[in-house]
């Protein structure tokens, strides 16, 4: 795994703001995010979370209104566009949810492999083909169409098209959304395989929260901004067993603002808003009707 201080994903205080006809949209209201090398990260929204207009603006589709994003060391905000093609082409690579944006569907899989290494010029296609469908599992699909695949191999070979010109960065648009969940399955621990063994920093945007399982780290966008983290970590038991350990973490900006957890203000009909208590070690966050025993007694 590569290691860095450097993060190969940074937006600090993204804005976008999007404009029509006497309506003005913000779908992404100061986000901040860090993905470091060689993390493979989720980031799980609902629809309009804004989570589908930050992947644009990291793939270079798209420009924040206002803020600072950067992909391994590349500022977004400021490309020509022959360097974004050239970003696209060779720091980036992509996995959208349908195949006809990954895939030709008049090509083989070896023959899609091969096509960004021959657009880039790269010598010796056939070896680094074999190496990528070899390590996403379809080797067997080399001499196959698109059409005489099935879903799952189609992302799989997505995959190593993906991976052909050495990317430092994978950005994934619901690479699952059309599968069921056992090909899902196998999709992502291709994608975590590949993680692993080549060290490729992975973005996953999803609105599918299983997808939770198979990273180490989730991020929630809600209403604009990342909300909470959950990271997850192996543990020893009592018994010396292994087991998950999962911690969820609020997401705090650089003025304190935080957002809870849905279920958590659910839970406690939390509304419009909440009573505060700075503690030795902790800050409590009650309810705007509840009162502490040592609040009641002042």
């Amino acid at each position: 795994m590569m290691t860095s201080t450097q993060p190969h994903i940074l937006c600090e205080d993204v804005v976008r703001i999007f404009k029509g006809e006497g309506i003005e949209v913000q779908a992404l209201q100061g986000l901040n995010l860090t993905v470091m090398p060689g993390e493979m990260t989720a980031v799980v929204g609902a629809s309009g979370s804004g989570k589908s207009t930050l992947l644009t603006i990291l793939s270079g589709l798209d420009r924040p209104t206002a803020g600072k994003a950067q992909v391994a060391g590349v500022d977004l905000l400021g490309l020509s566009r022959r360097e974004r093609s050239r970003y696209q082409r060779e720091t980036v690579g992509f996995i959208w949810q349908q195949t006809p944006r990954n895939l030709l569907p008049y090509l083989t899989a070896a023959e899609n492999a091969a096509l960004p290494l021959a657009i880039t010029g790269r010598r010796n296609p056939d070896a680094r083909v074999t190496e990528l469908l070899e390590l996403t599992g379809v080797a067997h699909c080399r001499d196959r169409r698109p059409g005489e695949m099935s879903g799952g191999e189609q992302q799989r070979v997505a995959l190593a098209v993906a991976l052909s010109n050495q990317p430092k960065v994978i950005l994934a648009d619901e690479p699952t959304g059309e599968l069921d969940e056992r090909t899902s399955a196998e999709v992502l621990e291709a994608m975590r395989r590949v993680n692993e063994e080549l060290g490729t920093t992975t973005l996953i945007v999803t609105h599918d929260p299983t997808v939770s399982g198979h990273v180490k780290r989730t991020v929630q966008i809600r209403d604009g901004r990342c909300s909470t983290e959950t990271l997850r970590r192996t543990g020893l038991n009592n018994d010396g067993d292994e087991h998950l350990i999962a911690e969820e973490f609020a997401v705090i900006d650089r003025v304190g603002r935080l957002q809870l957890p849905q279920e958590f203000m659910e839970s406690l009909d939390m509304k419009d808003r909440v009573r505060l208590g700075l503690e030795p070690d902790h800050v409590r966050v009650t309810p705007a009707d509840t009162r502490t025993d040592s609040e009641e007694a002042r």
